[in-house]
């Protein structure tokens, strides 16, 4: 009789219990006007694309534009906890079709041929491919000079994409933009097709110490945050966040955090 009444009593005070914690939620929820806290967004990330996603040497943890934006859009969502996995970039989209991930952030360039594959919310960030060279070579000064020569590029790449249009030119692939650079340092690469502003970001942090860009960025491009193909609402859950982290300012002080100047309306 003691065990019947005391499993009675422990119903009843689970029962108290999550009706109190439901009802904090949705008052939380009607005092702030967002939704009620879910518990965790699941992101992967490519973290060597500085300066939007890369190691922090002294946490260990991911930082970078991506990542500071990323955690912002999950904490106006009402997430609870934003938990970034290191994924290669081929293996992101598989992962977000896979349902492995609820979310994929790595300066992803919105193509048509990725729409098929997966929901982007909208451009986040305009960005464009350009080249670099070593610092020595006065003989490549755009994209018609790069025809038969060695090309270093990321695999998976809108610039691994354009290369492979290249007349004649010989590509090598690399898992991370870092490594496609080395290649260039190394003499094994005549030159790398990869994002301007990682390129940028790259030359001031000692790469312009043998490399340089060249010619005109060669394309207009936005970076979108993929999610499953089947997952609409999130990705209108996404921009809803984003509208309000740029009608609050939020977006802009990130923006200029990482750029160093307010982004061009």
């Amino acid at each position: 009789m003691k065990k019947f009444l005391s499993l009675a009593l422990a119903v009843m005070l689970l029962g108290s219990v999550a009706g109190c914690g439901g009802s904090t939620d949705k008052k939380e929820a009607a005092s702030t006007g967002k939704p009620a806290a879910k518990d965790e967004l699941i992101v992967a990330t490519e973290p060597s694309f500085a300066p939007f996603e890369f190691p922090d040497e002294k946490s260990k943890d991911f930082t970078g534009f991506d990542m500071d934006l990323i955690r912002a859009i999950a904490k106006e969502m009402g997430y609870k906890k934003c938990t970034i996995k290191n994924m290669g970039f081929d293996a992101l989209i598989p992962a977000l079709t896979a349902g492995n991930i609820d979310v994929a952030i790595a300066g992803m360039t919105i193509t048509d041929a990725r729409k098929e594959k997966v929901n982007f919310s909208q451009a986040y960030y305009k960005s464009g491919l350009a080249i670099i060279v070593r610092k020595d070579d006065n003989s490549i000064k755009g994209i018609d000079d790069l025809k038969g020569k060695k090309l270093a590029v990321q695999i998976g790449t809108t610039g691994a994409d354009r290369a492979a249009k290249i007349e004649g030119a010989k590509i090598s692939t690399f898992n991370t933009s870092d490594l496609a650079c080395l290649e260039l340092k190394n003499k094994n690469a005549d030159a790398v097709i990869s994002d301007l502003p990682v390129l940028q970001y790259f030359l001031t942090k000692g790469g312009s110490e043998y490399a340089k860009l060249v010619g005109k960025p060669l394309t207009d491009e936005g970076y979108g945050i993929a999610v499953a193909k089947k997952n609409t609402q999130l990705a209108k859950d996404i921009d809803a966040a984003l509208d309000k982290l740029k009608k609050n300012g939020e977006y802009d002080k990130l923006y200029k955090q990482w750029f160093g100047s307010a982004p061009t309306k």
